[in-house]
């Protein structure tokens, strides 16, 4: 399971949504957030397009069974459109707390940060 995080963490700092949508259930369940791999990738979009040098790096990482915990930060310059905010120009940093269950090689069920943290640096 070390070595598909690896491989999801690769996808995303490739911005490959291709790659990510193989490695998440098309019914994914999302606690707080809209399920289904598209609304995901969809949120995941406007991510990049808001934050084109966005990256991510695994702090921590915890696996038991079939669940992964992961201890992120993610980091980026807000150089687009985000969540409706035009660029500011600023380079955020956020930790991001990720609990994963899955299934056939896909996560199944994820739970986690949002992106209130990342707001707040581009609107204080």
């Amino acid at each position: 399971m070390r070595e598909w995080f690896a491989e999801y963490l690769e996808a995303l700092n490739r911005h490959d949504l291709a790659a990510l949508r193989e490695l998440i259930e098309p019914g994914v369940r999302r606690a707080h957030r809209p399920g289904g791999v598209e609304a995901w990738v969809s949120e995941l979009d406007e991510l990049y397009r808001g934050f084109p040098d966005w990256k991510v790096r695994r702090i921590q990482l915890v696996i038991e069974d079939d669940r992964i915990a992961a201890h992120l930060r993610g980091s980026g310059t807000h150089a687009g459109s985000y969540r409706g905010i035009a660029a500011t120009g600023r380079h955020v940093n956020t930790a991001e707390f990720v609990f994963c269950r899955l299934g056939n090689g896909r996560i199944t069920e994820v739970t986690g940060s949002d992106d209130a943290e990342l707001l707040r640096q581009i609107t204080a």
